[in-house]
């Protein structure tokens, strides 16, 4: 039997989704043992800094992209929000899973049912900073960085008066009770890729066995949500998010956020198409958008 090691970062959540790859295979690959291998990235280390200070989504990503390309891990499993918009060419992404609760929540410390004024609003990325002024403008927004449940202990001690947070980690970790409210996606517009599973693998090697994991309409939700970021630049510190749905079996629809860096002002617009043409829809809207960014700030200078 060969054993598969399945790399991932070492939060409880991370090791509760490469434990559903595991599974997977566990249950449809009989001749294949899953291993997991898990490990802390340099953005767990790094705690007391935003993340676009210290390099990025890159930093997740770092040591597991080491571990594969020395042998040490066969497969990694990412969060694919987490996962930065250039890939290696060595380390392609393999497929993405189906995809879970994409909406972001808020979260009140335990007994309690409203926000406190007095204490500021927790969340991780610009993306939720820019949107949570227009919805909470009273409130004053902090950054939080840690891991899920590090971020509710610092809740719970009375440091924020809520938290932002993605539905997905919550419910697969266990914990849906602790949502006080969804936000629609209207209201609140996810990251690229939230929800999804990716599976990162090594270049030439075969992982036909994992097909069955891989889902068609997340793959192209996924594609699309990432082309529009990378023709962004995603790596940068400007406020970015895309979501994309299938309204038919054929069509899918992309909306996109975007806001220079600096700036509390942002341009949201959608496109659709057909599923094939999920990245140039991608291109096409973030295209869109920097035109029509530049054509305000052309009048607003007259």
């Amino acid at each position: 039997m060969q054993t598969v090691k399945i790399g991932t970062r070492e939060s409880r959540l991370a090791l509760i989704q490469a434990e559903l790859l595991a599974d997977y295979i566990r249950r449809f690959c009989q001749e294949k043992q899953p291993e997991i291998v898990a490990m802390k990235t340099t953005g767990d280390r790094i705690l007391d800094r935003k993340l676009d200070e210290i390099g990025g989504k890159g930093l997740f990503v770092k040591e597991l992209d080491r571990a594969l390309r020395e042998g040490r891990s066969d497969l990694s499993v990412h969060s694919l929000k987490d996962v930065p918009a250039q890939i290696p060419e060595d380390l392609p992404l393999l497929g993405f899973s189906c995809r879970e609760d994409v909406r972001d929540v808020l979260v009140l410390p335990k007994d309690t049912a409203e926000l406190n004024p007095l204490l500021p609003l927790g969340c991780s990325s610009a993306r939720r900073a820019i949107q949570l002024k227009k919805l909470f403008p009273a409130m004053e927004v902090r950054s939080i960085r840690g891991n899920v449940l590090t971020r509710l202990e610092k809740l719970d001690q009375g440091q924020y008066s809520g938290l932002v947070l993605a539905a997905a980690g919550l419910k697969r970790l266990g914990l849906a009770r602790r949502i006080s409210r969804y936000f629609s996606t209207e209201e609140m517009l996810p990251a690229a890729g939230q929800g999804i599973l990716a599976i990162q693998g090594r270049r030439g090697e075969d992982y036909s066995y994992l097909d069955g994991f891989f889902d068609m309409n997340s793959t192209c939700c996924a594609l699309a949500e990432r082309s529009f970021i990378r023709t962004l630049d995603g790596g940068c510190s400007s406020p970015l998010a895309a979501y994309a749905v299938m309204e038919s079996s054929e069509k899918i629809r992309l909306t996109g956020l975007y806001a220079r860096e600096g700036s509390m002002e942002y341009q949201v617009e959608a496109v659709n198409g057909r599923k094939e043409e999920a990245e140039r829809l991608g291109r096409e809207l973030a295209q869109r958008i920097i035109g029509n960014l530049r054509n305000k700030k052309t009048s607003a200078d007259i």
